[in-house]
């Protein structure tokens, strides 16, 4: 069975959006004087694995990135500005992102924050008042 669980070790982001675009696009054209065939089943499952995948990723790689603006010297202000949400929503989101790293950390095929890695991402993170 296509789960986002097995198919994401397969793909990059990069790689999952492509495969996702060009299931999305037949998906879209199958019946409209198109040569493009209609998905099948597996095919239809894969697109929503796909989707759950790419999204994600995508997840991840933004508090990576926050977590990168907080090196930098941002403040949760700019950040939430940057995100279109206020640094209050910004600050949960990515305590959250925190907190789950710590709850992988040792599962197989994960990475995760050991002790020392959650405490220097919360000492980063801070708190949504500080400059």
């Amino acid at each position: 069975m296509t789960t986002p669980q097995s198919i994401e070790p397969e793909h990059t982001l990069l790689t999952a959006v492509a495969r996702l675009d060009n299931l999305r696009t037949r998906e879209s054209l199958a019946g409209f004087g198109s040569d493009a065939e209609a998905l099948d089943k597996v095919e239809t499952l894969e697109l929503l694995a796909l989707s759950e995948v790419v999204a994600r990723k995508a997840a991840y790689g933004r508090q990576l990135t926050v977590r990168a603006a907080r090196e930098a010297g941002a403040s949760w202000t700019q950040i939430g500005a940057a995100l279109g949400m206020s640094k209050q929503a910004a600050w949960e989101a990515h305590t959250r992102w925190i907190d789950a790293q710590a709850e992988v950390y040792g599962q197989p095929g994960r990475i995760g924050f050991d002790e020392e890695d959650l405490a220097e991402a919360r000492a980063l993170a801070g708190d949504p008042d500080e400059g």
